[in-house]
């Protein structure tokens, strides 16, 4: 069991000097912190090329271009209905595009810093996928009724809100303070400098379900 461990628990040289890339310290982690640092597939997806491309503002950025994807159909049909034409029906399209990437890649970046000035710990959502998975595919129909059938106006703006709010989310939670930590290993720093916490609370102990032998382990760490 994944166990909530208090103060920085790790003072590894490693971490400490320039190395030749954060892959290598994370092989002499335990291995609560070295799954934190490493994430699920989405995260280990992004971070398979160099952390300069996965900042968190492009990954927000991938996002923005993919929930625009998605609406390429809602718009076409929308467009064939109101008899617009097909330049009009691009321009549309691509102006919401523009506002999606931009939205998100801010997001991105609000996350990263407000990951930087709480150096909190990123939390797994392996195990809420199935509540976050479906929000997307509901804002997308909700969407898709308020252009081509006769919804009240306030369907319009919770489908744009559901819409975008996963991938921000997730960046937030999970791959803004994982990106965080990796940079400073990547830099020869200590990732878990000034962290009251080094895993999220998540799937583990909380403080008053520790014993007391267990509190005897985490003060030794």
């Amino acid at each position: 069991m994944t166990r909530f461990f208090i103060g920085t628990v790790l003072e590894s040289n490693s971490c400490r000097r320039t190395m030749a890339g954060w892959r290598e310290v994370l092989e002499g982690l335990d291995e609560d912190h070295r799954l934190m640092l490493e994430g699920g597939s989405l995260s280990q997806l992004f971070l398979r090329y160099p952390l300069t491309i996965c900042h968190p503002i492009f990954v927000g950025m991938v996002y923005g271009i993919l929930a625009s994807m998605t609406l390429i159909v809602p718009f076409a049909y929308a467009g064939w209905e109101d008899s617009t034409g097909l330049q009009d029906m691009v321009i549309d399209w691509g102006t919401i595009s523009l506002i999606f990437c931009a939205m998100t890649a801010i997001l991105g970046g609000f996350s990263l810093l407000i990951s930087s000035l709480f150096k909190r710990p990123p939390v797994r959502l392996e195990n809420r996928r199935r509540y976050l998975f479906p929000v997307p595919f509901i804002g997308l129909l909700l969407l898709t009724w308020a252009m081509i059938g006769e919804a009240p106006e306030f369907v319009s703006s919770i489908g744009w809100f559901l819409a975008i709010l996963p991938g921000p989310l997730y960046i937030h939670l999970s791959y803004a303070p994982r990106w965080r930590m990796l940079d400073r290993i990547d830099r020869g720093l200590d990732p878990f400098d000034g962290m009251k916490i080094t895993i999220a609370p998540d799937n583990s102990l909380e403080p008053d379900e520790l014993d007391d032998d267990d509190l005897d382990e985490v003060s030794l760490m």
